[in-house]
């Protein structure tokens, strides 16, 4: 089966590999087209705030060409930036050369990018750039514990894999031998092809969050980057939890089983316990994971960017607002990706976004479009000011690409001027402390 799977996807391959050429050619003109405005600014004095942005693989590719990566961080900080979030994990793949991921999958980093970048560490350029720039670097391990089912890492690791209760089976064969159906729910098998065919994208599975195993694999990669790189954080993301209907692999259910005296776990997978006790076993390796990371490096930054509580917990059991009050976490930047002001102000509204406010720096990251859903700059401007008058730690946007480019509604240059507005001088991110308090823009 995964044979037939791989040579259905070779086309995909081919397509990728011209998508990530044209990406090339479109960013070379950008550079070309767009002349530098460098802004001399003085720091606000007393005022504070996070502007940060995420640069990500996924429909991007300024990660590939050298020249693309060193005018993003160039003009970022231009326009009074102070933070870059860069993708060092997500597909199961890292984008560093990784002594873990080549010990577990065979390969040290992606291979699109080895092959763009001539096997270059892209993340240390990102370390050096940002930090000429006056910019702080959190590495940002994006699609957390979600990987491609036809990836290295689960075609080595099948095992690895958790699973929903009518899947449930014990994986001792070989990637090669299980059946495709074998790892997905019902429910998404009949339309598993047409969308392999329909996009560049690749089915996910979830590697399983409560399995020692794949635990220490995410740890050893994370500490990896602390002990490799003058980082100044690093970022865990919304899918740093698993989807409420998984965990009914062997692994999972065994150690259910061994602290419920032999029962089973429910077949609803909203059982109200049933997801508790799961969400507790992901909320044991945070702290797990918080302590090592200090460890190491003790002024490092433990970010989390993530949903609302109410989606975090009820779709992927991530009990983010026990992660704050148990002091797991240093930053919270929490997404509210909305159209309408409306329904952006409700849920910075809400009683579990201000208790972490009360305790640690919260900020919010605002959409700043895709390909498929460009975003006017009114609306980003609109949302800025929302987020201030609450009076939160400051802003990340999501993503590099929909800040100023050809793909945005509006030209590059109302764009950039749109931001030099929101960000007429440049500011210090706030500090951590026991005793955060706000002395953010009012």
């Amino acid at each position: 089966m995964a044979n037939q799977i791989n040579h259905k996807l070779k086309p995909l391959k081919i397509w990728l590999g011209v998508a990530v050429a044209i990406g090339v050619i479109i960013i070379s003109l950008e550079v070309i087209l767009i002349p530098k405005n460098p802004v001399i600014v003085q720091a606000t004095s007393g005022k504070k705030e996070v502007r940060g942005v995420w640069i990500t693989n996924v429909n991007s590719t300024v990660l590939f060409t050298p020249w693309a990566i060193n005018r993003a961080l160039s003009q970022l900080s231009q326009l009074n930036f102070n933070t870059v979030y860069p993708v060092t994990w997500n597909r199961g793949n890292t984008f560093y050369p990784s002594d873990v991921a080549k010990q577990i999958t065979g390969q040290p980093q992606d291979q699109t990018l080895a092959l763009f970048r001539l096997g270059q560490d892209v993340l240390r350029e990102i370390f050096q750039q940002s930090h000429r720039q006056g910019l702080r670097v959190i590495p940002w391990f994006e699609y957390g514990f979600m990987a491609p089912i036809n990836s290295l890492i689960v075609k080595r690791h099948p095992h690895w894999v958790t699973t929903s209760f009518d899947k449930n089976r014990n994986f001792t064969k070989d990637m090669f031998e299980l059946e495709l159906q074998d790892l997905l729910p019902e429910s998404d098998q009949d339309s598993l092809l047409v969308n392999l065919q329909q996009s560049l994208s690749i089915y996910n599975v979830w590697l399983n969050p409560i399995n020692p195993q794949v635990q220490n694999f995410i740890l050893d990669l994370i500490l990896e980057v602390v002990k490799k790189y003058d980082v100044d954080g690093v970022q865990i993301d919304d899918r740093f939890g698993m989807p409420v209907q998984l965990g009914y692999d062997p692994i999972t259910v065994h150690l259910y089983r061994e602290q419920h005296q032999g029962k089973m776990p429910p077949e609803d997978f909203t059982n109200s316990e049933w997801m508790l006790w799961r969400a507790n076993q992901i909320t044991a390796f945070i702290e797990r994971l918080y302590k090592a990371i200090k460890a190491v490096k003790p002024n490092c930054i433990v970010s989390l960017s993530s949903n609302p509580d109410n989606v975090a917990y009820k779709l992927y059991l991530q009990d983010w607002p026990t992660w704050v009050q148990r002091g797991l976490i240093d930053e919270f930047v929490l997404q509210v990706y909305r159209n309408d002001l409306p329904s952006l102000t409700k849920e910075l509204e809400r009683a579990s976004v201000k208790m972490a406010k009360s305790k640690i720096p919260v900020s919010i990251g605002i959409l700043t479009g895709t390909w498929e859903k460009p975003i006017s700059i009114e609306q980003i401007q609109e949302q800025v000011k929302a987020v201030r008058d609450r009076k939160f730690a400051g802003v990340s946007f999501f993503y590099w690409e929909t800040l100023w480019s050809y793909m945005t509604p509006d030209s590059p240059q109302k764009r950039r001027m749109g931001f030099r507005k929101m960000f007429p001088t440049s500011v210090s991110r706030p500090k951590l402390s026991l005793s955060y308090s706000s002395t953010f823009f009012g």
